[in-house]
């Protein structure tokens, strides 16, 4: 129902001579409705009268109240109405909760969403790693991701387990697929990675030992995002949705043979070659014209470790003694024969 003051203002609209495309733009309506309005003659009432008078609030049992509930949403806004009833009730309120939730519904103040800020960084200066996992008809596969902050160029491998030889082994992969090293990695507090972080109880960030010493060999710094903080890294968390929802959905693969050589050529002629809204760029392009050149070069040899955890053996794998092998000599039959005794040789 469309008020007196609309059909004013299409009044003077008509009168101006405008069309009625351009009518209906300004009042927020369809074609069709100013055609209603005309034909159903809305226009021919008595517009010039002052606008009819509403009917004043009745007054109810809650409106004594209404500046106690103000006051403690004013202080505390996140109130819920059953506890605010509660309160008023023990201040002489005898109404029901009804119209009081409708009141603190109109009335609560709804504060801000803090804003987001983004967090660019300079060409070759940090890439974002994470694990993210899927599941295919043969099990359950686990991808790492690494995202480079500047050219948002991506790369990812999927593994059977999500371990520390699984980190070291896929980021130097990383690195030669990028054909350098970023100068910081940024982790979510990865089991892998990070022992502990005590930062926000004004303690250090206790990394794993053996990381250390790949981080030093391949000449990167190890960040971390602060615990439930994770949206610090979102380069790499919309990544993640960007693979399950544009790699893994709808697509078929056979095995882990087939997913890897989907993933390549989904790296090259998907995910890196379309035009990245954020950055306004293909990523690909970005990385090789204004970021490559910046990267660290790559390290003279691979890593190797000091000490690593052996792989833990899944439910499945079960290692079995080899069984002794017995060697079965083939000979005829007439070799047989000529050892079992003839009648005439057998003695009662």
């Amino acid at each position: 129902m469309y008020g007196w003051d609309t059909l004013v203002l299409l009044q003077h609209l008509l009168e101006a001579r405008l069309s009625k495309t351009a009518i209906a733009q300004r009042l927020g309506v369809s074609r069709r409705v100013i055609y209603h309005w005309i034909a159903t003659g809305q226009l021919s009432r008595d517009l010039d009268a002052p606008p009819p008078r509403r009917a004043a609030a009745r007054a109810t049992k809650l409106d004594p109240y209404k500046p106690i509930i103000d006051e403690r949403l004013t202080t505390y806004p996140a109130l819920s109405a059953v506890r605010l009833c509660a309160e008023v009730t023990a201040a002489g309120y005898t109404g029901g909760i009804t119209q009081l939730r409708d009141y603190v519904a109109r009335v609560r103040p709804h504060p801000e969403p803090e804003p987001v800020i983004r967090f660019e960084t300079a060409p070759g200066h940090q890439a974002q790693v994470d694990f993210a996992e899927f599941r295919f008809p043969w099990g359950k596969r686990v991808a790492l991701l690494v995202v480079l902050g500047y050219s948002r160029l991506l790369w990812l491998k999927f593994y059977p387990r999500q371990t520390l030889a699984t980190v070291l082994s896929g980021l130097e992969e990383a690195f030669a697929f990028l054909g350098g090293v970023p100068h910081e990695l940024l982790f979510d507090q990865m089991k892998a990675v990070i022992l502990d972080d005590q930062r926000a109880q004004g303690g250090k960030l206790l990394e794993h030992p053996e990381f250390l010493r790949f981080a030093h060999h391949w000449g990167f710094r190890i960040r971390a995002c602060r615990p439930y903080r994770a949206q610090t890294k979102g380069k790499v968390e919309r990544p993640v949705r960007y693979v399950r929802g544009n790699f893994i959905y709808g697509r078929d693969f056979v095995g882990d043979a087939d997913l890897d050589a989907q993933r390549l050529w989904w790296l090259e002629h998907v995910a890196n070659a379309r035009q990245h809204r954020t950055i306004d760029a293909v990523p690909r392009v970005r990385f090789e014209a204004e970021e490559r050149a910046l990267l660290q070069p790559l390290a003279a040899r691979a890593y190797r470790p000091l000490v690593l955890p052996p792989e833990r053996l899944t439910r499945r794998t079960v290692v079995r003694p080899l069984a002794p092998t017995i060697v079965v000599e083939r000979r005829g039959l007439a070799t047989y024969q000529a050892l079992v005794p003839q009648p005439d040789e057998v003695t009662v």
